[in-house]
Order: structure tokens, then sequence, then C-alpha cells
């Protein structure tokens, strides 16, 4: 990515103009039924490429975009219309405003591979049915999918004008920005730049591409690293939060931003929880991940953790001092498939300050998972906040009520109460980063919106508010109205 000077195009007709909304909408309702009718082929490509097992890319990629097209289908009419916005009688009588919806003009996508379709899937979706033109990188560590997944949106009408797609390689990102849409998109000038870019991916990166992105004023959504907490409260369902915790753990080998990192358990739930997930545990077998760095990068955190303070004692609960341990399954690992392979390991007590807790100086993307025992719910938020990579939170406890007060306190875009990551996968639940994981909204309404950009039309008729010398005493019956309708009240003392 260089940083060459900023290109400016002049304002032209809206990029939507030759694609109607009515036609995009009859392209969403194709692009669905084409996506069931490749479902095979898409799950098939899923699993050759990110080794994510059938039912995992059926459920967690497939169907989940499925829900997305459908919402959009029912919801993208409304939200983009034109609409009256309130008139205000007392400031501007005679005027009318109307806000419309316009697209944002070039938007690069450039796609992850731990969701190869879902989260393409949707970016796509929202970035066409809200009127732009479209680039999209494809991930180098998930081609066959995700180029499978254009192709079927190329097929189902998305015309060349609005979609096209750069190379799977890791060059081919950055060559992208810096080119701009000219040598992929027809009829669009040299030296075009970018309106906007959509990424998804790691903290470093999107440093990068914020990097790139300031002195060229593009604007860019960034959906960047998670590393979350679970936090079990002491009249919580201990079997039902350690059977969701684990699940989310497990799900996709660890590989999801919105999977918690650390369970921060009250003391008096600390004992029952650890019994449940040792079961758990133990009988679970080893997880691929995408490479062997990712298994070695979980793995030395284990054992930064245990070298700083806790025990490794097997894989057995028992009582007492013994429940600081690393518990981890005895299953075997597959044969050649390199380093690959990870048995799901929890950890005990790790210290507070270790990165496998507060995920400052190195993260990991993997079935991993720290649980501290803590005193109060005071703790339970120092601890939470030690980690800056806020995407999701859970709470468990049986009263909802005190759930959401705590939901509020832990600066997350998701809080879900009793269950884990699942729920993020609603059509109407958006993503919105702060921070080191990212800014801009993905999913859901905002998601659709913030592809798009807010235009106000004002009307004026005859009724027009004064703008010359106006007399005294209209001053006074001006004072007099807005006291009348404001409210007077006696001055209170200014401090300095």
């Amino acid at each position: 990515m260089s940083d060459a000077p900023i290109n400016f195009r002049p304002a032209g007709p809206s990029a939507s103009a030759d694609w109607p909304l009515a036609a995009r909408l009859a392209w969403l309702r194709a692009f669905t039924r084409q996506i069931m009718a490749y479902e095979p082929e898409l799950t098939a490509a899923i699993e050759q490429d990110v080794g994510k097992p059938a039912w995992q890319a059926l459920t967690g990629d497939v169907l989940t975009l499925l829900h997305a097209c459908a919402w959009h289908r029912r919801r993208a009419r409304k939200l983009l219309r034109a609409r009256a916005v309130r008139r205000a009688w007392t400031l501007l009588p005679g005027t009318r405003v109307t806000l419309t919806r316009e697209p944002l003009g070039f938007v690069a996508i450039i796609a992850t591979w731990n969701y190869p379709v879902q989260l393409l899937g949707i970016q796509l979706v929202q970035a066409l049915m809200a009127g732009n033109r479209v680039v999209v990188k494809p991930c180098e560590r998930s081609p066959l999918s995700q180029l499978l997944l254009l192709r079927i949106a190329r097929a189902a009408g998305a015309p060349g004008t609005h979609l096209a797609w750069a190379e799977a390689t890791r060059e081919a990102g950055p060559a992208l920005l810096d080119a701009g849409p000219g040598p992929h998109l027809p009829g669009v000038t040299a030296g075009a730049g970018w309106d906007h870019v959509v990424f998804t991916g790691s903290t470093a990166v999107g440093r990068q591409i914020a990097a790139w992105a300031g002195p060229k004023l593009v604007g860019t959504t960034l959906e960047l690293s998670g590393n979350d907490s679970a936090i079990v409260l002491g009249d919580a369902n201990v079997r039902l939060a350690a059977r969701t915790i684990f699940a989310a753990m497990t799900l996709n080998s660890g590989q999801t931003c919105l999977a918690p990192r650390r369970v921060l358990v009250m003391r008096r739930a600390a004992g029952p929880l650890l019994d449940e997930l040792a079961v758990l545990v133990m009988n679970h077998p080893p997880l691929r991940l995408i490479d062997a760095g990712s298994a070695a990068q979980c793995a030395a955190m284990v054992k930064a953790a245990l070298a700083g303070g806790a025990a490794n004692a097997g894989a057995a609960v028992g009582g007492g001092a013994d429940r600081t341990r690393v518990l981890a399954g005895t299953a075997p690992m597959p044969e050649g498939e390199g380093g690959c392979w990870l048995r799901p390991v929890v950890v005990v007590d790790p210290p507070l300050d270790s990165d496998l807790v507060t995920c400052v100086a190195r993260d990991h993307f993997g079935p991993v998972l720290a649980v501290v025992p803590v005193a109060d719910v005071g703790e339970a938020l120092r601890i939470h906040r030690s980690c800056g990579q806020h995407l999701s939170a859970s709470v468990f406890t049986r009263d909802v009520r005190a759930g959401r007060e705590l939901a509020a306190e832990l600066g997350a875009s998701l809080v879900t109460i009793n269950d884990c990551v699942i729920p993020g996968g609603h059509p109407g639940v958006a993503i919105t980063g702060h921070g080191a994981s990212g800014w801009g909204a993905s999913r859901g309404e905002p998601g659709l919106l913030a592809l798009t950009r807010p235009v106000y039309v004002t009307t004026t008729g005859r009724v027009r508010p004064a703008v010359g010398p106006v007399s005294g005493s209209a001053v006074a019956w001006l004072r007099f109205g807005l006291g009348w309708m404001f409210g007077r009240s006696r001055k209170l003392p200014l401090g300095g």
C-alpha cells in the first residue's frame, strides 16, 4: 500500500442509477436460490479450504448467509427508501426535508477465511444492495469457497459493472487498494480511488489499512479481533454455562472472533463449573486449526501461563488446591496432518498478567480457554477490561435483569445472556467494534446503512424566516414566544 496522493474524481451519476433497487432485489432473490442450489458444492469447498466439518460449514456459513439474504429481501426497500423528516414548524415552517440514501460509490471488500461464505456473503449483499460498485479480494486461505460464491453472485445476475474480484493472494490486497477499481470494473476512469474499504481480519492488518486510508480520506469498516469474556455469576446454571461456553470455545476450532477467551467465574460457582468443563474436555477429540502456526501460538501461550504460576495437574478435577491446573483431553492426535491439530485446553487460574488472560502482547485463535475465579463482579470487570479487544461478551445468571445491567459495563457490541456466539448469527444483529477491535458497523441495519451516505433535500415554500433587519418590537415578540415555547427560569450562578 503506497502513499500516493489522493485521487479525486468528479461526482457523477449515482452508482445505483443503472441498477435500480428493484433490480437489486430481484438479484437477491436469484442469489438466494442459487446459494441453495450450489449448497453441496459450497459446503465441500469450505471443507477443502479451511478443514471445517460439513455440519459447521452448512450451519455456520451457508444457513446463516441464507437467513441474511432473506432478512435483506424483507427490509432493504424500507431501509433505503426516501423518507420525510419531521418538520420544524416554529423554526422553518415553510421548509420540507427529505432524507435519501445514496451508495458510497466504489467499495473494496478484503475477505477473511474463518467463516469464508458467511462473512463475505453478508458484506457482499449489503454493499450491492446499497447500490455500490464492488471489488472483492478473496482470502488466500479460502479461495475455492469464496470464488465459487462470487461466481454464484454473478450467475444470479449481478452485473459486471457492479461486481468484480481480484486474485486470491496475499499480495493482491495491497495492490488492489493502490490500483483502485479501474483495473477491475469496466468504464471506470483510470486513477479513480476507493470510496470505502471493508476489511475483516487481525488488528495488525487493520492498523495498516487505517494508515493507508487516513491520508486519502477513504472511509473504512474494520471488523478486527475480539478476545472476549464470559462472566459466570454465583447464581448461574453452571451446567448450562459450561456446556455453552465449551461449545463456543470449540466451534470452528475456536477460530471465531466472538468466542470467549476467558471465563470470569464467581468463586462459589467455580468448583461445579470446572467439574462440568473437565468432563467436556476429556471427551472431546483434537481439533484442526488453519495452520501449524496457530496451533503453536496456542500451545506457547498455555506453556507461558504454566511457567508463570499455573500448575499442570492433569485432566481430572479434584478439590481444594487441585483446581489450579490445565484441563486437557487424552485423545490421540491424527497422523499425517502436520502440526495443525490441538486438543481443547482449559487453563485454570492462570496469572492475571499472562497473555492468556489479557491478550495484550499476543493473542490466540484456537480452542484455549482461561478460567479465572473472582471474588465479585468488580474484580471480574477489572480483569475483563485489561484486554482492549471487545467484540462480544457473555453473562450467565438466573437474574436476567442483573445480566442486562452488567451488559452496559462490558464495552462490547454484542452481549449474550446465558448463551455464547450463536445469537450473533441473527441477521438483524450488527457487529460494531471499537478500539483495537476496529470501527464501523457490519451486518444488520447499521451495516447496510453504513454502506450508504445520507443526503438531505430541502424544499422551501412561500413561508420563509426573516433574514434582513427587523424591528425591536419583532425581537421582543420573538423573545416572548421563545419563553412561551421553551420556558424560563431564574439564572443560576456561573462558576469560574
